[in-house]
C-alpha cells in the first residue's frame, strides 16, 4: 500500500521548479519548444534525426542506412554499413584536443589517500597496453571476456580494452556469489577471466580471488585468469593459468599503442546479465553503433555535460548505469567521470559529500535508496560540506518519493540544481524517460517525458521508433 500511495502522491504534486535563467542560457536544450521540436522529428523522421547526432562522433566508415524496424519480427538494425569504435571514441579521437591532458578518470578509493588521476592520454595508454595483453592471451575479434572485479580503475580500463579489439566484455558485479559468476561465465563462453586478489569494504578485505577460483573450477572455456593486486590478499595462483595484472601488463613486449579494431555498426559489444530475482539471468546483449550513439547523447543533453564538468555516477559498473554513464556516455563527450570504490556511508554518512567537496564535483547522479539513507542521518552531515560546485542533481535506479526529492533539491542542491529523474532499464542501455534540465518546469517525484526516439504506448497499442 506504501507504493500505492507514493503513486497518488506524485499524480496529486502541483508544484513545479524552473531552472535558474543562468542554467538555462548555458543548457545544451534550452525550452520546452526546442525539445518538442527534437522530439517529434525523432519519432516521424528517425532516419533525418538520428544521423545529426551520429556526426558528432568518428566514424571509420558510414552507413548506408540509418536504421531498419520491423514490428512483426521486432527486429531492428542502426547504422547498417558503418565502421567505428567505441574505445576510439571515448580516448583517441579526444587526444587532438586540448582535452589530451584533462582528466577523463578521477579514481577515489576506499581509503582516502588512495586516489588516481588519469588523463585522456594516460587512460588511452593503458587501455592500448591491456588490450595488447588481451590479444596477447589469445583474444581476438567475437571471442568473450568476464570481469569480475571491484570498483578499481582497471574495470574501466578492461572494459575499453576490450571494446578496442572487438572482444565482447561481461562485467559480473563483485558481490555475486561464485555460483552467479560460474553461471554467468558459461552462459556467455568467456575465454579469460579478470579479477581482484580482493576488494575492501567498510576497512574490510573481501576475498574476490577465492570466489573467482571457485567459480571458474567447473567452467572449461576459461583458459586465462588475469588478477588485479588491490587488497595485499594472499592468494592461490594456478600457474599456466593464472597471471598478476601489473606483471602482464608491464611485460617488455607490450606496447604503448593497440590499433582499434573497425567494428561493424552491428558487432556485439558486451553482454550484460539481469539480476535472476525472477527467474534465470537473462543476457541483454547491446551491439555497438546504436548503444555508443545512444549514450552519448543522453550524457550529454540529460546531465548538460560540458568540457569542464566533473560527473559522479555512484553507480556499480557491475550494473548497466555504470556502463552507459560511468564509463562509455561520459567518456565518449570527453568528460571527467568520477569512480569511487567505497561504501557512501563507510566511515560516515557524510562521505559523499566530502567527496563532492574535494573533488569540486559539478553533478551527481545516484539512487533514491542512497538518498532516502542520507535524509534520514539528517541535515549535520551535508551542511558540513561545500557542496556549491554542484549545479545538477540525478536519480535512478527506482521511483524517487515527492518529500525525498524536496530534500535532495533543497538541502544538497541548495535551491538551484534541477534534478533529473530518470527511468530505463537493462535492456534498453539508456535513459528512456527524464526531464531535460534546461527545458522543462520539475515535478517532484515524476521523470517527465520520453527522451527522444522514445515513443510511448498508448492504450495498450504498442509502438516503437
Amino acid at each position: 500500500m506504501e507504493e500505492k500511495g507514493e503513486i497518488e502522491s506524485v499524480m496529486h504534486e502541483k508544484r513545479a521548479f524552473k531552472p535558474s535563467k543562468d542554467f538555462v542560457k548555458k543548457a545544451h536544450i534550452q525550452s520546452l519548444r526546442q525539445y518538442e521540436q527534437l522530439y517529434k522529428e525523432s519519432i516521424k523522421n528517425p532516419p533525418r534525426f538520428w544521423p545529426k547526432i551520429a556526426k558528432e562522433l568518428f566514424w571509420f566508415k558510414k552507413w548506408k542506412k540509418v536504421y531498419y524496424w520491423n514490428p512483426k519480427t521486432l527486429k531492428c538494425r542502426w547504422f547498417e554499413g558503418a565502421k567505428t569504435n567505441v574505445s576510439y571514441n571515448c580516448l583517441d579521437r579526444h587526444l587532438a584536443t586540448w582535452r589530451k591532458n584533462k582528466a577523463a578518470l578521477i579514481w577515489q578509493g576506499e581509503p582516502e589517500n588512495d586516489v588516481k588521476t588519469y588523463t585522456y592520454e594516460e587512460l588511452h595508454r593503458e587501455v592500448c597496453r591491456f588490450a595488447n595483453v588481451l590479444k596477447k592471451s589469445g583474444l581476438k575479434k567475437g571471442d568473450r571476456a568476464c570481469m569480475y572485479l571491484p570498483m578499481i580503475p582497471e574495470l574501466a580500463i578492461s572494459m575499453l580494452a576490450c571494446t578496442r579489439i572487438g572482444v565482447i566484455h561481461s562485467i559480473v558485479f563483485g558481490g555475486y556469489s561464485a555460483k552467479a559468476l560460474e553461471t554467468r561465465i558459461d552462459d556467455c563462453k568467456a575465454k579469460v577471466l579478470i579479477t581482484a586478489d580482493g576488494s575492501l569494504r567498510k576497512g574490510e578485505v573481501v576475498p574476490m580471488k577465492d570466489t573467482a577460483d571457485l567459480a571458474v573450477k567447473n567452467c572449461r572455456t576459461i583458459k586465462k585468469v588475469i588478477v588485479v593486486k588491490r587488497a595485499n590478499n594472499q592468494v592461490k595462483m594456478k600457474k599456466g593459468r593464472d597471471a598478476w595484472w601489473h606483471e602482464e601488463i608491464d611485460a617488455n613486449k607490450i606496447k604503448d599503442y593497440c590499433e582499434p579494431e573497425k567494428m561493424d555498426a552491428e558487432d556485439p559489444l558486451f553482454i550484460l546479465y539481469t539480476s535472476g530475482t525472477t527467474g534465470t539471468p537473462k543476457g541483454v546483449l547491446h551491439t555497438t553503433a546504436g548503444y555508443l550513439v545512444y549514450v552519448y547523447i543522453t550524457a550529454k543533453w540529460i546531465f548538460d555535460l560540458k568540457d569542464k564538468d566533473t560527473y559522479w555516477c555512484t553507480a556499480d559498473i557491475g550494473w548497466v548505469t555504470g556502463h552507459s554513464y560511468i564509463v562509455y556516455g561520459p567518456l565518449a563527450n570527453g568528460a571527467t567521470s568520477l569512480m569511487f570504490e567505497g561504501v557512501p556511508t563507510f566511515p560516515n554518512p557524510g562521505r559523499c559529500w566530502q567527496i563532492v567537496e574535494k573533488f569540486k564535483v559539478n553533478i551527481f547522479y545516484t539512487a533514491p535508496t542512497l538518498i532516502r539513507s542520507l535524509e534520514r542521518e539528517g541535515n549535520e552531515w551535508p551542511k558540513k560540506h561545500d557542496l556549491s560546485s554542484l549545479r545538477l542533481l540525478g536519480s535512478v535506479g527506482e521511483p524517487i518519493n515527492p518529500e525525498v526529492w524536496l530534500w535532495y533539491y533543497d538541502v544538497i542542491g541548495n535551491k538551484k540544481c534541477p534534478i533529473v529523474d530518470t527511468w530505463w532499464q537493462t535492456e534498453t542501455g539508456g535513459i528512456l524517460i527524464t526531464p531535460l534540465p534546461g527545458a522543462m518546469a520539475l515535478k517532484p517525484g515524476s521523470a517527465m517525458r520520453p527522451f527522444p526516439g522514445t515513443a510511448m504506448a498508448k492504450h495498450g497499442k504498442n509502438s516503437m521508433a
